[in-house]
């Protein structure tokens, strides 16, 4: 049985801010909890559908929702180590070519379906069968699997192309999400289900209520749920709401148990009685970059935007104590942390000016920002625009609604830049694939060198706790910064407000841009 690994690049411990107020235990006293209340959540963006393998969904910023309805196969927990899920165990072989999966026996999804060996079989048909119409992260898991075999009811082996040390980190992300067999009958019109017609049914903690695309989820609680908790509330709503003062006053008036709220608004929502918790993450604010477009192919612009950011400054007008500058990546407590990288380019504009005069660009240089419609992305948009036209950048907004992000990679790309509030993915060499690999969901644009994609290969075909793959990965980091295949601006901490009481719990979820809501508690005095 192989449980307890970590993704290297995930914090060894999941730590709150100083803002926050202490989480409590669960297991202390069950009388403390109301379990007959509904979390209602106020978050900035939603879902678009429910299908795990829709290209939206592939996002660490949708998946509170899919987390309470439908169970991995493998679970991260709070700190990004692997520990069992659906699975009880797995086994990879020793060649990294073969992964076996025994199943938790007596599941149930919730519309009352059986979970077992064929059910994991259906589930990975459909997500191999969608190809290039699921999101990017499944669709490159499902590549891998040449075979997929069934010993009895409580087995799966997975037989894979080539070596793969990150298949079992992807089973515990939206890869290994298990939705009900039921849910993929074909449609009225004969269509395999999918996306908007793939009904949420899963075998998780909340089983769906109500669904409105990119409006709200209503979830209730699944009492023939596995994995008992006594104090579990009723229900969980999501509800998506783009504009940062509504959903602060929704706590302030009691619509909503919670919110996600900005940076900036600590001290209002303090001042009101509030209670704040900052759940430092792995995550950044991050320009994702396509470096086929005119200008961005030539490495002296993305070096000039590098010197052209006054990160010091954006933290403080933006993070509000809840940032840092960062020019890279990871955490300062990962193993892939350079630390000479986070002064590789300090904030020059005269330097940058020079650079893109070097590059033929004497009259300045045009770029798109592909702009997520959310208060804190336009309030960061803004700044950077600021800061890159001192240099002769002129940076122009295209805005879209959140759940769109996705066209920033569809076949006829949109913009030239995004900026991203990075959260990463489970294994480190999956993120970075995302990012800066040919063929990733934010880089329409290809590796900024065929080196980047040569050193991801190589770490792919390595073991997460393999030694050799911290040199490659060491090496693929400096290889990013020198060219400039993405820029990291400043770290981000997702803070939540919410009535004092009310939220017991609530701890950083580190693999993932979200916090995972499944184990959540609403306070016995709170209504």
């Amino acid at each position: 049985m192989q449980t307890g690994r970590t993704a290297a690049w995930l914090l060894a411990g999941a730590m709150t801010m100083s803002i926050c107020t202490p989480v409590r235990s669960a297991a202390k006293d069950e009388g403390r909890f109301n379990t007959e209340a509904t979390i209602v959540y106020y978050d900035s963006s939603g879902n678009a559908t429910l299908d795990p393998a829709e290209p939206q969904n592939g996002s660490s910023y949708s998946h509170e929702t899919l987390l309470a309805i439908y169970d991995t196969l493998i679970r991260f927990d709070q700190d990004g180590r692997l520990t069992p899920g659906l699975a009880e165990s797995w086994k990879l072989s020793d060649d990294l070519t073969e992964l076996t999966l025994n199943l938790r026996h007596g599941v149930t999804s919730h519309d009352g379906t059986k979970f077992d060996a064929d059910a994991v079989k259906r589930n990975f048909e459909r997500s191999t069968a969608l190809g290039k119409r699921a999101g990017n992260t499944v669709a490159d898991t499902f590549r891998q699997i040449v075979a997929i075999e069934t010993v009895g009811d409580d087995v799966v082996k997975l037989k894979l192309k080539e070596s793969s040390g990150q298949i079992e980190f992807r089973l515990a992300y939206n890869s290994g999400m298990m939705v009900s067999p039921a849910a993929f009958a074909p449609t009225a019109s004969g269509e395999p289900a999918f996306g908007a017609t793939l009904q949420g049914i899963g075998a998780g903690p909340y089983k769906v209520k109500l669904f409105e695309s990119n409006i709200k989820t209503v979830m209730t609680r699944f009492d023939d749920y596995w994995r008992k908790d006594p104090g579990r509330p009723a229900g969980f709503e999501n509800h998506y709401v783009p504009e940062a003062r509504a959903r602060l006053n929704a706590v302030r008036s009691g619509q909503a148990t919670i919110a996600l709220i900005d940076p900036r608004q600590i001290q209002e929502a303090k001042a009101a009685g509030l209670t704040i918790l900052a759940a430092e993450k792995n995550a950044l604010w991050d320009i994702y970059l396509n470096v086929s477009r005119p200008g961005l192919s030539d490495v002296r612009i993305r070096q000039a935007l590098m010197y052209a950011l006054d990160r010091e400054a954006l933290s403080d007008a933006i993070g509000f104590g809840t940032a840092r500058p960062t020019e890279q990546l990871w955490a300062t407590t990962s193993p892939f942390y350079i630390k000479d990288l986070d002064s590789r380019y300090p904030y020059d504009p005269a330097k940058a000016r020079a650079l893109i005069a070097e590059a033929g660009f004497k009259d300045g240089v045009d770029i798109t920002l592909l702009l997520l419609n959310t208060t804190e992305y336009r309030q960061l948009a803004e700044a950077l625009q600021g800061l890159w036209a001192e240099v002769g950048v002129r940076l122009k907004f295209e805005v879209i609604d959140v759940s769109q992000y996705n066209q920033f990679s569809r076949p006829t790309p949109r913009g030239d830049i995004m900026i991203g509030r990075n959260g990463g993915r489970g294994d480190a060499v999956e993120g970075l694939m995302q990012i800066v690999g040919t063929g990733g969901g934010v880089n329409p644009g290809g590796a900024a060198t065929p080196r980047i994609d040569e050193l991801l290969g190589e770490a792919r075909r390595l073991e997460a706790t393999d030694p050799k793959r911290l040199a490659v990965m060491l090496e693929l980091s400096r290889e990013i910064s020198e060219q400039v295949a993405n820029i990291p601006v400043i770290t981000r901490a997702n803070v939540y407000a919410y009535k004092p009481g009310c939220i017991l719990d609530l701890k950083p979820y580190m693999p993932a841009g979200d916090e995972r809501f499944n184990d959540v508690h609403v306070g016995a005095g709170c209504r």
